[in-house]
């Protein structure tokens, strides 16, 4: 019989929801002051401020409520602050933040310091001075600021299963919008993408757990580095706290139905782990959780993230979501009960956005006593520590050295070579790519997302759909420009053929000039979204594209398939008709190059799929999925795997082996594999090492799970050993108790096509 066993020491220091995160990790969030002497600066001025410059501080707004009425732009009227508005919020309301753009289209670098400075200015007018503390979504590089450098979105850059190049994104992002005068940036997303009809999808690192805990840790700890005051940095904020990227529906800010045991083993570590990793703000959940919306969660916002996971810092709403819970959800019989339901379960900032409405609610229900005092001083508190962390006190004012480093063609080229590191091949057939641009071959350029640069950005680009292709830099490559430049103008042709979302094409034209030409290039997907204009019915690719796919197939002309999208659209119709696919997702700015790179073979093809490729519209199993789910007639059978991902060149696993056959709680043991290049390309590969928990008690386990992986560059003919470590945390999960767990028994080690086994004692 196994014993069952649960360690106390080990739950407390693991990275799940029982850990207390290390306080000497946020001493040095600030160079050259403790936590203590910190606090005492922030206590001291709490103790000067009044009620109302309380409240104040715990109130967002965008920018548009201090801003002309003229300022959408659409008129072509500049943006300008309307000092007597700005006056008002600062002066009588004491705004402690503001956020957003105004026009919904990125602001210029020398704008941006316009604005923060007359903001700024005006804080400094105020009685105690107290900094606004301004924030923005830099989602995929700065992109609300014009000319900065944008990357691919976070499923690309999952998919690279590459930390060092995160940080990177990480630290380039952080710079550029510090550079803009901005130093909150409302990112990274650590929500699980395990709801593959879900709008924003590509905004997450996937579906695994493991995998979005690194890639998260790294993106912030290069927007950070320990150090928020130096003016390179930006405070990150973890969003969306919790569960919002499993709505059942599909729909955005819609309902989720997740057990406290499955919101501790999958959606909450990557959150912990960012927590200790130094994020010092949240944003919060904008949907529900089994009937209660994340806004009124007691549980999630204060028992487990501010008790549990001892976060030191805040927690801000999302968009009007405080006045979603009278308006929308009907929880709240008005918009006071609503606030004070949402402070009292631990909100501490409220993105407003488009009033004053929140500081007059908030003054009456603390004169009647609904919210205590101390329950404001400590959302104050929080607000104003980080302020002082990021060094805001000492100068709020925008840093103009920093445009010397802004968008350099050094940060260029890492967005390139990020852009062709997340390009998926997933099919080959008889090693068509890489193509050789010296051969005298005509290529016929097809599909509605092969001339366009929204495609391969999406949304979160100069705009918040990112969908006006007037916005986007005129420098950049679309997929067809970058053909023509790579392969020579003369021997493309192109003809867009089919239109995203249409039901009837007339594309004869196009069909005849694909006749004429020796390979096709199709470009397919989606147009750029987010949020809630992104909701579909269906993750089948709409029809008029599948038709026109099939046509071109009649043709008998090898085809290259390139998916264009923000999340996996069925093509399981088209599949097989292909000669080569590349799973594009969204590569951002560069993509277009990266990707003509990839076909030319300049570069070689290392990315691994961050999700299971569903094959059917319902057939949505993850790769960690149950036993009983492929149990009889049921199997696992996605068009493409998690982790999968081709090459030009050809990897073999050999001589695995394990340190130790057995181990105990105190222990850890060696994983060892070695692998070769047998192929005649230099590259990348990514190593996983996958542990199946063969039997448990407890609770039933999945048939593997990640838990490492190293990404190694071989050269052709080149072997390398990896080694893994294992401890008794990889082995460790929720329990039906809703604690961290293990059990004694046989485990499963996987890497690439080899096994071994070892035993828990």
């Amino acid at each position: 019989m196994r014993k069952l066993l649960i360690s106390s020491l080990v739950c407390f220091i693991t990275l799940s929801t029982q850990v207390e995160s290390a306080p000497n990790q946020r001493i040095f969030a600030r160079k050259n002051i403790s936590e203590a002497d910190l606090m005492a600066k922030v206590d001291s001025l709490i103790s000067k401020m009044t009620l109302d410059e309380k409240i104040g501080q715990m109130t967002q707004v965008t920018l548009d409520v201090i801003s002309e009425d003229n300022n959408s732009g659409s008129s072509g009227t500049p943006h300008r602050i309307d000092k007597e508005k700005l006056k008002t919020a600062i002066l009588k309301y004491h705004v402690g933040s503001i956020l957003n753009v105004a026009g919904d289209k990125a602001h210029t670098l020398e704008h941006w310091h316009d604005i923060i400075t007359e903001i700024q200015s005006m804080a400094l007018k105020d009685r105690l001075k107290i900094p606004v503390i301004y924030g923005i979504d830099s989602i995929h590089g700065a992109h609300y600021t014009v000319g900065a450098t944008l990357f691919p979105q976070s499923i690309n850059v999952a998919a690279t299963w590459d930390t060092k190049n995160n940080f990177k994104v990480g630290e380039i992002t952080a710079l550029e919008t510090r550079a803009s005068g901005i130093p909150w940036n409302f990112f990274p997303v650590l929500d699980l993408g395990r709801q593959f009809l879900w709008s924003r999808f590509f905004e997450t690192y996937g579906e695994d757990v493991y995998l979005t805990k690194t890639m998260g840790r790294a993106n912030i700890s290069g927007q950070q580095l320990k150090d928020l005051s130096d003016k390179t940095k930006v405070a990150a904020c973890l969003k969306h706290y919790l569960g919002y990227s499993v709505p059942q529906s599909g729909k955005d800010k819609t309902p989720a139905i997740i057990t406290e045991r499955m919101i501790r083993e999958y959606f909450l570590p990557p959150f912990a782990e960012a927590i200790k990793e130094g994020a010092e703000t949240v944003m919060v959940n904008t949907g529900e959780i089994d009937g209660i919306p994340g806004h009124v969660n007691y549980h999630l916002l204060t028992e487990i993230l501010k008790g549990e996971l001892n976060f030191k810092g805040f927690a801000v709403s999302d968009w009007l979501d405080i006045k979603k819970l009278y308006e929308r959800d009907h929880l709240a019989s008005s918009y006071e009960e609503a606030t004070k339901m949402a402070i009292m379960a631990g909100i501490d900032m409220s993105m407003v956005p488009y009033d004053f409405s929140f500081i007059d609610v908030m003054k009456k229900l603390v004169k009647a006593g609904e919210i205590p005092q101390s329950r404001i001083d400590d959302a104050v508190r929080r607000i104003l520590r980080v302020k002082m962390m990021l060094g805001l006190f000492e100068n709020p004012m925008p840093d103009k050295s920093l445009v010397a480093q802004f968008a350099t063609p050094e940060s260029a080229q890492i967005s390139r070579k990020m852009a062709g590191e997340s390009l998926v091949l997933v099919k080959n057939e008889k090693q068509f790519l890489p193509l050789n641009p010296s051969r005298k071959q005509s290529i016929f350029v097809t599909g509605p997302t092969a001339n366009s640069l929204a495609s391969l950005n999406g949304g979160w680009t100069l705009s918040w759909q990112g969908n006006n292709e007037s916005l986007y830099p005129k420098n950049k490559k679309t997929v067809l420009q970058a053909l023509q430049d790579r392969f020579g103008n003369e021997k493309i042709t192109y003809y867009k053929g089919v239109e995203l979302n249409t039901k009837a094409n007339d594309y004869d034209i196009a069909l005849s000039a694909a006749s004429r030409s020796d390979i096709i290039i199709l470009a397919l997907g989606e147009k750029a979204y987010t949020e809630v204009p992104g909701n579909i019915d269906d993750l089948t690719l709409d029809e008029a594209q599948l038709q026109y796919a099939q046509e071109l197939a009649k043709l008998k002309k090898p085809i290259i398939l390139l998916m264009l999208q923000g999340r996996p659209r069925v093509i399981r119709k088209i599949v097989d008709q292909m000669q080569s696919i590349v799973i594009g997702m969204l590569p951002g700015i560069e993509g277009g190059l990266a990707f003509a790179d990839l076909i030319a073979g300049d570069i070689n093809p290392s990315a691994k799929l961050p999700f299971s490729y569903p094959r059917a519209p319902n057939d949505l199993l993850h790769y960690d999925h149950k036993y009983q789910e492929i149990s009889e007639d049921k199997f696992f059978n996605p068009e493409w795997s998690f982790g999968f991902g081709l090459s030009y060149t050809e990897y073999q696993y050999s001589r695995f082996g394990l340190s130790s056959k057995t181990m105990n709680e105190n222990q850890t043991i060696k994983a060892s594999v070695q692998v070769t290049n047998v192929g005649d390309h230099d590259g990348s590969e990514v190593v996983q090492l996958y542990i199946s928990d063969l039997y448990r008690k407890d609770v039933t386990p999945p048939v593997k799970q990640l838990k490492n992986y190293k990404k190694i560059f071989l050269k052709a003919g080149e072997s390398q050993m990896v080694e893994f470590s294992i401890s008794i945390q990889d082995l460790m999960f929720i329990g039906k108790n809703n604690k961290n767990i293990y059990e004694k028994g046989k485990f499963k080690i996987q890497v690439g096509d080899q096994t071994d086994e070892f035993e828990l004692n």
